[in-house]
């Protein structure tokens, strides 16, 4: 598999928070109203993966992950942020042979609880670009977009996340892999 990349232009940005609040009371704040793209992490996981052209895949545990590379997040303590940064998160999926067949595509299908729809999706020589469009409890939608390269080995990229929260615009930017981890599932 090719490997990726990361495109440039993120400057990493930190929340302003309330220098005059203790810390205990930041974090009770934080815990309270929550961080809108640490909540939402999961739902990104959920929609990472995404229909993809047919190109055969084994058949097996395959394990997704997407790493944090960057979070704008208004109203979040900068420190938080900046914890954020470099962690991971992964989901596991069951490949059985007969969903193998199908390629990538098999793989990369999107969680339907995450209720997303591609807005445009362009798969041709080994590389994909797409964005999707996520419905949020409140507010606009989530615009994702993702991009990156993609063989029977799995698949490499980066993934952007913009959205609203009542506090502002956030942002989140990731790279993002799929790769095989076991033949069998379980």
């Amino acid at each position: 598999m090719a490997s990726w990349q990361p495109r440039s232009g993120w400057a990493w940005s930190a929340a302003t928070s309330r220098s005059s609040e203790p810390a205990a009371l930041a974090h009770d704040r934080v815990d309270r109203q929550g961080s809108a793209m640490i909540r939402r992490l999961p739902l990104l996981l959920a929609i990472l993966p995404a229909t993809l052209s047919a190109q055969a895949i084994a058949p097996g545990e395959w394990t997704g992950r997407i790493t944090v590379r960057d979070i704008v997040a208004p109203g979040v303590p900068g420190f938080m942020l900046r914890m954020a940064r470099g962690k991971s998160k992964s989901e596991k999926r069951c490949v059985a042979p007969a969903q193998a067949a199908a390629g990538a595509a098999a793989l990369l299908a999107p969680d339907p609880k995450a209720k997303c729809t591609v807005a445009s999706q362009h798969v041709a020589n080994g590389r994909y670009d797409q964005v999707l469009m996520c419905p949020q409890k409140n507010g606009a939608p989530l615009r994702v977009v993702r991009a990156g390269t993609y063989s029977a080995a799995g698949i490499v990229g980066q993934v952007t996340m913009e959205g609203s929260s009542p506090k502002g615009a956030f942002r989140f930017a990731g790279d993002q892999a799929f790769t095989r981890t076991k033949a069998t599932c379980g």
